[in-house]
């Protein structure tokens, strides 16, 4: 046991713990890509409202993000520690930077990782702070199952602790639902965060570009046959692809409110 503490409370044993919240992080994001992409559904938020109350209210989904706030702290808690180390144990600068991507993703970790921590704490009271917490507003929609005509209003709930509601009548769903699309249409008709998401966004897109393959690289999980494999994962799948989809949202929605 003491061998044990004494590992995670090395530099290594930081890194390795660092490896694996990051890692579960990067599974987290493909699966809220996954959701957040119904955003382009089209039917007036239908969707997405559906999908934003299963993700907040079914038991499972709620621990697996109760671990994911955890994750988040820790990885940004030793991510400190270390940088601190670090700055320590080499108190004078390189005195020639690479201008390398993979290279100044990696000495500037810790500022990527600042912006994409303050960023989280924006995205999450704004988005889930205000949707659990405030009283928000609903919607009604009525989908016919038989010809998928999809329509909507503006409900408003008898009871205070009114939360979700789906009948069916004569071959018509009526869905009552919290709003949340009109929250995410309304943050990305604003100029300062339609910004902010898309700074965060290459935040995120140079700290996966290192971090995504360090992980593997830490954990020892290096071979020969499968790191090219990682390799090509992480800058294009998860430096690349997964950044801009996200930031396609914002961009999408801010050009719809000028018109």
């Amino acid at each position: 046991m003491t061998n044990f503490k004494q590992f995670f409370n090395s530099s290594l044993g930081k890194k390795l713990i660092m490896s694996m919240t990051g890692l579960f992080m990067c599974l987290f994001l493909i699966v809220h890509l996954g959701g957040n992409l119904t955003l382009f559904a089209g039917d007036e938020g239908y969707t997405f409202n559906i999908y934003a109350h299963f993700m907040t209210h079914f038991p499972p989904v709620e621990i697996i993000s109760y671990i994911l706030y955890i994750s988040i702290l820790v990885h940004a808690l030793y991510a400190l520690i270390l940088t601190i180390q670090n700055r320590r144990a080499r108190p004078v600068k390189y005195a020639v930077a690479s201008k390398a991507p993979v290279k100044w993703a990696s000495l500037n970790m810790g500022l990527l990782g600042s912006i994409i921590f303050l960023f989280l704490i924006v995205h999450m009271s704004n988005f889930w702070g205000r949707y659990k917490f405030t009283e928000g507003t609903y919607r009604e929609y009525h989908k016919n199952l038989l010809t998928g005509e999809l329509t909507s209003t503006v409900y408003k709930p008898l009871s205070p602790h009114f939360e979700y509601a789906v009948t069916t009548e004569n071959n018509i769903e009526i869905v009552r639902v919290k709003d949340l699309y009109v929250i995410v249409a309304h943050s990305f008709s604003l100029l300062w965060y339609v910004t902010l998401y898309l700074l965060a966004m290459v935040a995120v897109a140079y700290h996966l570009y290192h971090g995504f393959q360090s992980a593997f690289r830490t954990a020892g999980w290096v071979h020969k046959k499968y790191t090219p494999i990682v390799q090509f994962t992480g800058i294009w799948f998860f430096a690349v692809i997964i950044p801009l989809a996200f930031a396609s949202m914002p961009i999408v929605f801010y050009i719809k409110s000028l018109f």
